[in-house]
């Protein structure tokens, strides 16, 4: 009987001490959040991960449903950022001919070869420069190229953790891409050496004075303490056009409150609305007075809902030869700030909706060759970025699709203050899970694969630059077995798109693979 209970004693002693051993390397190992805040049962997420091809099969939930990111396109992103083979097997499990809105790319005759042809795994990285110099039209002191076509998009300090800005951006540093602040202020987090484009919202935060007002003094020195290629103006986003954002005083750090100079465990107000200019020749003259200050590409984002501000700012722009160096369209169903549902599912057009109707009201001013257009929302997967440079973007921005490279899994609680990853929360012990050495590895691999699979998209339609794309190369599905190039679904004037063989070349020189 002793022997017995000697031998349970040691079996349960020796499996005690197992699990003090898988707790122990949860807490130190650094590649996963998850294992690290949530040791031992982090694991059962990885295993059902792991077998999920197969349960599905006898589970209703397709790789095609959970929004906002399906799961095969998260399967994309994830396998992209960990460097892993992205390639699906066994062909679509989309009814192609069945969806409305589907979008089909027709791929030339004569595609390029691709460099990548035979090889396994992630496609190059094609080095897919911006088609455009931010800031030469309007002869900017500051006027560059930027270094890439992808780009990451503003998502604050006080949203997203310290470690997850600083991830963020040494991420871009190593992927050669630009990161906006977002409007929350410069942080140090922002200074690990990627280049900065600094967002100024209506709050006015880290460029604000002591009533919260827009401070030309303080925007010089955060411009003087980074990397800062250019600023850009939110007017609105698309998680929550028209209505403002509030950062809770719970998530009002010490930190967060000196780079944001507020008070500190106070809550945070973005009004809806700018102080400091009202409609657009006052936006302009905004644009203009930053713009000659500092000598750097002044820009404005905006989510698009009524038009009549678009066609003032346009015919404005075309009498004064003056304004923003660049417009950034931010789509109604991109954005990662918490909002009411119904401002997330009804205010303010879907991305190709919003893009096609601004991009067209400059277009017909003859004014579209002197804007860097950039489009964001949702725009971090292939076939949705195409279709943005195919409607006349020069760049994209990606938000949440570079949360998830660092690790987000979508649990949908960034509102919440209680992100299990560590991505979107101020908790002390939920960020220590995020290591931003690793996480930032993850952040480049996923850019250069976007990049990568643009490239080989591009080649396949006989093109060296997805900028080079023209919206007669997508159809959209409808329903019936009906079709619609993208030309004809959004009313474009083929010309608004036809490029004069210098423009062209110009492009084409943006266009190459590393070696």
């Amino acid at each position: 009987m002793s022997t017995r209970s000697d031998g349970r004693r040691r079996g349960i002693a020796a499996a005690g001490a197992a699990l003090a051993g898988v707790v122990a390397y949860d807490l130190v190992q650094r590649r996963h959040a998850i294992l690290r805040n949530f040791p031992v049962v982090g694991h059962l997420r990885y295993l059902l991960e792991s077998v999920g091809p197969e349960v599905r099969q006898y589970i209703v939930t397709s790789n095609n449903e959970e929004r906002p990111f399906s799961r095969d396109e998260r399967a994309w992103i994830y396998s992209s950022s960990k460097g892993r083979r992205n390639t699906f097997g066994f062909g679509t499990d989309n009814e192609m001919e069945q969806i409305e809105g589907y979008t089909i790319i027709k791929h030339a005759a004569r595609p390029l070869a691709d460099p990548a042809a035979g090889a396994a795994g992630s496609a190059p990285d094609f080095a897919l420069a911006g088609p455009k110099v931010l800031g030469g039209a309007h002869g900017r002191r500051h006027a560059f190229r930027p270094a890439s076509a992808v780009n990451i998009s503003g998502m604050s300090f006080g949203a997203l953790s310290g470690p997850a800005i600083s991830a963020l951006n040494r991420g871009a540093l190593e992927a050669g891409c630009w990161h906006n602040t977002g409007e929350g202020g410069l942080s140090t987090h922002h200074l690990q050496g990627g280049e900065l484009v600094l967002q100024i919202g209506t709050g006015y935060f880290g460029c604000r004075d002591a009533r919260g007002n827009f401070s030309l003094e303080q925007l010089r020195e955060r411009v003087a303490e980074g990397p800062v290629r250019a600023i850009e103006i939110k007017l609105s986003q698309g998680a929550k056009p028209g209505l403002g954002g509030m950062l809770p005083g719970a998530k009002v750090t010490a930190e967060i409150a000196r780079v944001r100079g507020v008070p500190a465990g106070v809550d945070c107000l973005s009004p809806a609305a700018h102080s400091a200019f009202s409609g657009p020749d006052e936006l302009i003259e905004f644009i203009e007075l930053l713009a000659s200050e500092t000598g750097l590409p002044v820009g404005i984002k905006s989510a698009v809902g009524e038009q009549t501000f678009w066609d003032e700012l346009t015919a404005r722009m075309a009498q004064t030869g003056c304004g923003p160096d660049f417009i950034t369209i931010d789509g109604g169903e991109g954005g990662t700030g918490a909002a009411p549902l119904v401002f997330t599912d009804h205010v303010s057009l879907p991305f190709k909706l919003g893009f096609a109707r601004v991009f067209g009201t400059f277009a017909r001013a003859g004014l579209q060759d002197d804007i860097v257009f950039i489009g964001s929302g949702k725009l971090g997967l292939p076939a949705n970025a195409l279709i943005a440079f195919a409607l006349g973007a020069d760049q994209v921005s990606v938000g949440r699709e570079a949360m998830l490279s660092i690790g987000c899994i979508q649990a949908q609680r960034c509102h919440t203050g209680h992100c299990p990853t560590g991505v979107a929360t101020q908790n002390p012990w939920l960020t220590r899970g995020l290591d931003p050495a690793d996480k930032a590895l993850r952040a480049t691999a996923y850019v250069r694969a976007l990049r990568g699979e643009l490239g080989r998209l591009a080649r396949a339609c006989g093109l060296t630059h997805p900028a080079l794309t023209h919206p007669d190369q997508l159809e959209i599905i409808g329903q019936g077995f009906r079709h619609l190039t993208l030309t004809e679904a959004f009313e474009y004037d083929p010309a608004w798109r036809e490029l004069s063989p210098a423009r062209r070349a110009e492009i084409e020189a943006t266009a190459g693979v590393p070696g």
